[in-house]
């Protein structure tokens, strides 16, 4: 059964920053110190007959200032097949954004990019420098990995404004949009007109960033929803590691999305074939 993670983080304290996990810093998670260590791919330990066959690793604060220092480390330490996702800052000058896209294109695992959009996503994506610098990535082909709300409706409606005017952009939209567990009209209303757009894919993955107790059968029905309103080319399964941990052993997540109750052609495409094509394995 083999699973192509697609969207998991790897931590060297020694040698990046990661200033969002270490103590005293936002997030204020009261869990929070038990993410803050050295994470490596011999962390990922999964269940027979399950193999993990590749990752794609999102950037996780390693330097954003100089992103690509992040990819140098994990194509050192990473033996696995490897796609990885920089830190990009879309605030950038033209200029200085092209420098820092062109730093990180030198690495053979980089097909993507994100910066993070959360709660500034609908003031971000109304700037005229951040669609500009939206235009680059399309044109540079290279996967632009969108992270905010679903419920956020404005957000939302900005975000889809800006891809209809850069039709060549190919998006990743990360953790379902925070799928919630209940009161789930407006997300759904928001993730339907998002799954109108072809170009988007979508990982689901973040049940922990929602609630620490998030409910299988809760996530087994947003994965329904999902490949209703996505099809089932464009759904892809992905752990968030370490954070899911806050939830669930990266060993007891996969196993629960073993138990999904959908056919074996279409988990195969969720856990492994999606990934593969999408991130240009």
């Amino acid at each position: 059964m083999e699973i192509i993670d697609a969207h998991l983080h790897l931590f060297d304290l020694q040698h990046g920053h990661y200033d969002w996990v270490r103590d005293g810093n936002p997030p204020f998670w009261p869990d929070k110190s038990m993410i803050c260590q050295n994470w490596s791919e011999s962390d990922l330990t999964l269940s027979n007959p399950q193999q993990l066959s590749g990752i794609v690793h999102i950037e996780a604060g390693f330097d954003n200032a100089q992103p690509w220092r992040e990819i140098a480390w994990l194509e050192e330490a990473v033996s696995l097949p490897l796609r990885s996702i920089g830190c990009v800052d879309l605030t950038l000058s033209r200029s200085a954004f092209l420098k820092q896209v062109s730093a990180l294109c030198r690495y053979n695992s980089v097909v993507g990019v994100r910066h993070i959009l959360d709660d500034d996503a609908e003031v971000l994506l109304s700037d005229e420098n951040v669609k500009s610098n939206l235009q680059v990535i399309a044109d540079t082909n290279l996967i632009f990995e969108a992270q905010f709300d679903g419920d956020n409706t404005a957000a939302m409606t900005t975000f889809l404004s800006v891809i209809e005017n850069i039709p060549n952009l190919i998006v990743a939209f990360n953790h379902a949009g925070f799928a919630p567990s209940k009161n789930r009209n407006i997300w759904a209303h928001n993730l339907q007109r998002l799954a109108k757009k072809p170009n988007v894919y979508i990982k689901a993955s973040g049940w922990e960033m929602v609630e620490r107790q998030y409910e299988s059968k809760i996530i087994s029905e947003r994965i329904g929803e999902l490949l209703a309103w996505f099809g089932e080319d464009r759904v892809m399964l992905a752990s968030n590691f370490p954070l899911c941990q806050f939830r669930s052993s990266y060993r007891d997540l996969w196993n629960e999305y073993a138990q999904l109750p959908i056919t074996e052609d279409i988990k195969l495409k969720l856990r492994f074939s999606n990934a593969q094509r999408f991130y240009r394995f």
